[in-house]
């Protein structure tokens, strides 16, 4: 299937290139040598940015924006950042208190579960953060281009944070703690007893990333004296960056960890969609697939992509959004160690994973993806990208900033990186139309056989320890846009979990997601809580894959849950399809920047 779709990164592409985003996504180009995908990139002194700005009144931003959507590949008009509030409304979390700080936990492979103490030094005095007035922008650069002097300071920035005195709340262990205090049950939510808080699987997984990033950039800086020190990103979207950067791979440089998977070191591929192919080619179109999926062609609203609401009392888990289930997940799973650490360390649990200097490059690139939604994606597809909620606008977290000041932020402050003084270096998005060949595939209750059982004849919950087929009921025939929901996701929080999901699907050939009846992914890391289980949900929406696959005349369509964890953690418990309940406007279409 890979040799047959294939995306060479692209140089400046042209003006040629632009399209309307109503029209038919352009097909991918064949090219005859495998090897371009594996190309280690040249430093280019040039560099192009991505420069992202949401402000509306400021014209000067709308005609830089628009000048950037000339220089990514072609893609459409400034997105429309009208938004809708979410419909319910309760209180926002309030940022934890630290005095009430206790053990976070987390379970070994063996089922052991195992306290440890991340609990902050607590000063005593908090303020409220107020964003600097930046005389000149920051650009975060590739790790994968950094040229030997960025990277000596680099380097030395890490290494004084390491040499910092264990109680600095901006040593390298400290800031690691932030993690896995946040993440692995160091704290309840204010007010609510012993109601964990938890920043992932909801709204809050971007924005809390943003803010740790921001003042963990900030401490480096402050440690070599270079305010507009950025923080590189590990560029694993591009083929030319699915591998680990070279300059966390030397034992002897602060930037190194020796707790990483080490059969997944250079020159392995990373592997986005875990699908145990051995192939690197293959890997690779599986990779781009997977990027084009959750970025553009699976979401229908802004919390399928940014997490369902998670309010003062709301329990943990609500709902990841694509990204985050999706290549966020599976870049703390290639380079955890799930194999000879007793719990996946250090990136392959969210306990530990900050103890990685690679996790806050990984993480950049993880908030680069968040920018690129935010203001470049098409906006025919998600027409209001903004959250207006403000249960999600105030809710507040707490960190040290680089003078070790406890200060506490909002969400609503650091919606635009460009406020927060930072963009990023404009590298290709192979991905960006890597739209599946069409499929002319009518998966049959006869061809799948006996493991496929219609819908109203499953028992549910199913145990996703194997492969599952389901035939669903259509809301109606024709051009249907449609939505397939996935609910009363249990799940097992020690584990490493995750299954793919496809549509109409003939090929028993597991190791290939480069296809258009691949429709998404549910992934997590471990994370343990107080519960040993939590209960979520998903939904994918199945415009586009009707489209690709001719279903259009359909009552039913076949769903295959592919699981790609090893045994038991994960119970179905309902799958359906729904009406989209906020479809974008047929003609919501931007005209293109010229």
């Amino acid at each position: 299937m890979a040799s047959l779709h294939q995306v060479l990164p692209a140089a400046a592409p042209s003006s040629s290139s632009l399209r309307s985003s109503s029209s038919t996504a352009t097909r991918p180009v064949v090219f005859a040598k495998p090897s371009h995908f594996l190309t280690h990139a040249k430093r280019n002194h040039h560099r192009r940015l991505i420069s992202c700005s949401s402000s509306s009144s400021n014209e000067g931003s709308k005609v830089d924006r628009r000048n950037m959507l000339l220089g990514l590949g072609g893609m459409y008009g400034a997105a429309n950042l009208l938004s809708t509030p979410d419909s319910a409304s309760a209180n926002p979390i309030q940022a934890p208190q630290i005095d009430k700080c206790g053990n976070s936990t987390y379970d070994t492979s063996a089922g052991v579960a195992t306290q440890i103490n991340c609990c902050p030094p607590f000063t005593g005095t908090i303020i409220d953060y107020k964003l600097p007035n930046f005389p000149k922008t920051k650009v975060r650069p590739s790790a994968h281009r950094l040229s030997p002097e960025y990277l000596f300071k680099f380097n030395t920035a890490v290494d004084r944070m390491r040499r910092l005195p264990k109680d600095d709340p901006r040593s390298f262990m400290q800031q690691a703690n932030i993690h896995c205090a946040y993440c692995n049950g160091g704290y309840d939510q204010p007010g609510q007893g012993t109601l964990d808080l938890q920043v992932h699987n909801g709204w809050l997984f971007f924005p809390f990333h943003r803010w740790y990033l921001y003042f963990y950039e900030r401490i480096l800086g402050k440690l070599i004296g270079d305010p507009t020190f950025a923080l590189p990103f590990w560029n694993w979207d591009n083929p030319k960056g699915m591998t680990i950067p070279p300059a966390f791979i030397d034992p002897k440089s602060a930037l190194y960890d020796a707790k990483r998977n080490p059969d997944n070191m250079p020159p392995a591929v990373v592997d986005l969609g875990f699908t145990g192919s051995t192939d690197p080619l293959q890997v690779v179109s599986n990779n781009l697939t997977i990027m084009y999926t959750e970025m553009v062609r699976g979401n229908s609203d802004v919390y399928d992509f940014m997490g369902k609401a998670y309010r003062e009392g709301t329990p943990v888990n609500p709902g990841p959004g694509s990204s985050e289930r999706g290549s966020h997940t599976a870049i703390h799973a290639f380079v955890g160690d799930y194999k000879n650490q007793p719990a996946g360390e250090d990136m392959g649990n969210f306990y530990s994973a900050g103890r990685d200097p690679l996790f806050y490059s990984h993480h950049s690139n993880v908030d680069r993806m968040w920018t690129l939604w935010q203001f470049f994606l098409p906006s025919n597809k998600i027409p209001d990208k903004k959250i207006t909620d403000p249960d999600f606008l105030n809710t507040a977290f707490l960190f040290y900033d680089e003078n070790a000041q406890l200060v506490r932020v909002t969400v609503k402050d650091c919606l635009d990186n460009l406020k927060m003084g930072f963009e990023y270096e404009r590298v290709d998005l192979p991905w960006l139309d890597y739209r599946p060949p069409a499929q002319a595939a009518s998966a049959k209750v006869t061809r799948a056989g006996k493991t496929t059982v219609k819908v109203e004849d499953t028992v549910f919950p199913i145990v996703l320890d194997k492969i599952v087929r389901v035939l669903l009921p259509k809301t109606k025939k024709g051009k249907a846009d449609e939505l397939l929901v996935i609910e009363n996701i249990v799940v097992d929080t020690s584990k490493f979990l995750k299954f793919d999901v496809f549509v109409n699907d003939e090929d028993d050939n597991v190791a290939e997601i480069d296809k258009a009846s691949y429709a998404g992914t549910y992934a997590q890391i471990p994370h343990k809580t107080k519960e040993k289980t939590a209960t979520t949900s998903i939904r994918l929406k199945l415009t586009d894959v009707y489209e690709d696959m001719d279903v259009t005349d359909d009552d039913t369509i076949l769903v295959t849950l592919v699981p790609r964890h090893e045994g038991p953690g994960v119970t179905i418990g309902g799958i359906k399809i729904i009406e989209n309940p906020t479809p974008a406007p047929a003609a919501a279409a931007a005209a293109p920047a010229s």
